[in-house]
């Protein structure tokens, strides 16, 4: 995927000679319209470049999308590993213990296609992000990091909280269903069905931020819950404040883009390998 740039256009001036006596009025006329043309013609580039970026379809601006390591920077506040225990609480989509030696966070946005790619139910879509997003199964060397994560809360070695952040703009509805999942004891199953192709789809084309699809949704998710308990819990409006309440917790953390991870206090801002996240990782298991 390309991000949309916009840049100076320069335009290199012309030196003109001003030397009347030499030239005559002519030459003084000759060398004003120059100018004038050049000003002209420079104004017509920068209009045209500005308008250019105003109408492009850009990544969104809270997306990460990472190219390289170099690519990633950290979060600007400090995130004190207090805050971190913190989000262990009911109130929260959470597994595991907060005393664990490994405590993840995932800012998320099921309509985010890097936060799908991280999750790694997709791989139709991690193929259209370029070589370094392909799975190792598919022949890449991507590992994506929220399985290996909630490998790690299943095996009894880390805690994991996930958060809503707005990452793509499409994925309100989803969260919600997240959230009514978990009341059920069953956000992972309905977090991977939201995280496949057809999921991604779903989110993006025809459900966005639109209460009245809660039925399309609620059946899309009917391997994983009942339907109409979904159904009533998403028109019921009762995690319509989740979206803020998690919004503000992000942002307390440095939000930057979806998806963003933490390792206790570490940040990865963006769809890491799990092979960057490793060394990290083990840091913290010693």
């Amino acid at each position: 995927m390309e991000n949309a740039m916009e840049g100076d256009v320069m335009v290199p001036q012309e030196k003109v000679s001003q030397e009347p006596g030499k030239f005559g009025k002519d030459a003084l006329l000759v060398a004003g319209a120059i100018l004038l043309a050049s000003l002209i013609v420079a104004g017509s580039i920068v209009g045209g470049t500005k308008k250019l970026s105003s109408t492009a379809q850009a990544p969104s601006t809270a997306e990460a999308t990472p190219s390289d390591k170099a690519a990633q920077q950290p979060a600007k506040v400090t995130v004190t590993q207090e805050q971190v225990k913190a989000l262990f609480t009911d109130k929260n989509i959470m597994f595991g213990k907060k005393d664990s030696k490994v405590l993840f966070v995932e800012f998320s946005d099921p309509s985010c296609p890097y936060c799908h790619v991280a999750a790694g139910k997709n791989p139709t879509l991690s193929k259209q992000m370029g070589q370094q997003f392909t799975l190792v199964k598919d022949g890449g060397a991507y590992v994506p990091p929220v399985p290996e994560m909630k490998k790690m809360v299943d095996e009894g070695k880390a805690g994991f909280v996930w958060l809503y952040a707005n990452g793509h703009g499409n994925g309100e509805m989803g969260t919600k269903a997240l959230y009514c999942a978990k009341e059920k004891g069953k956000f992972w199953e309905a977090h991977d069905l939201l995280m496949t192709d057809a999921g991604y789809t779903l989110m993006n084309n025809t459900v966005k931020n639109d209460k009245a699809q809660a039925g399309a949704l609620a059946d899309f998710l009917k391997t994983a819950t009942n339907v109409n308990e979904m159904k009533a819990c998403l028109e019921s409006g009762k995690y319509d404040n989740r979206m803020v309440d998690d919004m503000a917790i992000a942002k307390q953390f440095g939000f930057q883009g979806t998806p963003s991870f933490f390792v206790n206090t570490d940040n990865f801002s963006g769809a890491y390998s799990f092979k960057d996240i490793q060394s990290t990782v083990d840091k913290y298991l010693k």
